[in-house]
């Protein structure tokens, strides 16, 4: 495996491998074993149409579905339970102990953006919650994003984009076999110091960033800012982040997913605060732009520690590891990182350290095999001479 270290003195990398008796090998914790409290909701059904739901794709069923909801929650909770037929649907609110079930055939579907409540300038988070606790959305159904339409306007100054779910400040969340398809910006957000976090068996699809179509922009499929979170048994393919989480996140466990096109399993590039105990096991990456990636900056960035990649297939993959502290030089001045080099890396001068500067150690990557996209590197590494990336460990790499 060819890995680009540049500058060592200058980047300040310490590198450990196999044998270094600077170090000893220690066992991933065992992820299998890690599962989040689940939410506890009782069985009652609330089924839309019974509040006026149509369910033919035509009328708007925004009153009666969050009638439902309403109703549930006055109940002190429930399943709001859709069967059969696709509901055109404005944002909706949850509220505590409430599962919208959405069975098989059942497709709740954003209204379009010329009809999207707020447009372009003030849109609601589609499904979204602040300081509830026990929630879910699951079943066999869909919820159906028509983002192509936002997508051309994700660098347009002033625009919006709802969010397909965006949960804060929650606690026991679960994410369940539904399918997630074309948001206009992130599939999933949850932050806030959410905690307790599932979501399994879930699909989430739009196309690639570099699709010559309809390319999707910043639709990223899961993102987390909380702590203690199973992400497990997903099949993702999107156009930005498969995965991300930011400062303030710990505790997180990433567990025989399915990655297709995105940029992979990220941290950052915000990591104010701290990002630790992070463990990412039997994956597969399939034409992921990244497979491993971990950015920061000097302006946004915290500790990132106690990170742990195992066993994991990458076929394809532009960078298979790529962890870097200067997140916005790809903008500034290396348009393609992997031409990044010493002397191009020395145009990087050492600055005193502050609260926000990036501090990377204790990583380690352990049995990993990855074939790498033409032209490309199997990975670089990154740090800056202020901050040394330290205590990274390849084995069986």
């Amino acid at each position: 495996m060819h890995l680009l270290f540049p500058g060592y003195a200058l980047l300040g990398l310490a590198l450990l491998i196999p044998g270094d008796p600077g170090r000893a090998a220690e066992p991933t914790p065992d992820s299998s074993d890690f599962r989040p409290a689940l939410p506890v909701i009782p069985a009652t059904l609330f089924d839309p149409r019974r509040f006026g739901a149509a369910g033919d794709g035509i009328a708007v069923d925004t009153p009666a579905i969050q009638a439902a909801i309403n109703a549930a929650a006055s109940a002190g909770g429930g399943v709001v339970s859709f069967s059969r037929g696709t509901y055109l649907c404005g944002p909706l609110a949850l509220a505590s102990r409430i599962n919208l079930h959405l069975g098989k055939g059942a497709v709740l579907t954003m209204l379009p953006m010329d009809r999207y409540p707020g447009g372009r300038v003030t849109p609601a988070n589609f499904i979204r919650g602040a300081d509830v606790h026990d929630v879910a959305i699951s079943g066999p159904g869909r919820i159906e994003g028509q983002g192509q339409a936002w997508w051309p306007f994700a660098k347009t100054s002033g625009t919006k984009r709802p969010i397909m779910i965006s949960l804060s400040h929650c606690e026991r969340i679960l994410i369940e076999q539904v399918t997630l398809k074309d948001s206009p910006m992130f599939h999933i957000a949850i932050g806030g110091n959410s905690a307790q976090i599932t979501v399994r068996n879930v699909t989430i699809r739009a196309p690639a960033s570099t699709d010559p179509v309809t390319p999707s922009h910043n639709t990223d499929a899961c993102d987390i800012s909380g702590h203690d979170a199973l992400i497990e048994n997903c099949d993702v393919s999107v156009g930005d982040d498969d995965f991300t989480c930011g400062g303030g996140t710990h505790d997180i466990r990433i567990v025989h997913c399915t990655y297709g096109y995105g940029h992979g399993v990220s941290i950052g590039s915000y990591t104010n605060g701290e990002v630790c105990n992070i463990v990412v096991t039997d994956c597969t990456f399939d034409r992921t732009e990244c497979g491993i990636r971990i950015k920061s900056d000097r302006d946004r960035g915290g500790h990132v520690h106690h990170l742990r990649y195992e066993n994991l297939r990458m076929t394809d993959v532009d960078f298979p590891i790529l962890i870097y502290c200067a997140y916005l030089a790809k903008e500034r001045e290396f348009r393609d990182l992997t031409h990044v080099g010493p002397d191009q890396a020395a145009r990087y001068p050492s600055k005193p350290i502050g609260t926000k500067t990036p501090r990377f150690e204790d990583i380690t990557f352990r049995s990993i095999t990855a074939t790498v996209s033409r032209g490309h590197r199997a990975g670089l590494v990154w740090g800056l001479p202020e901050s040394p990336v330290k205590d990274i460990l390849l084995q069986g790499v």
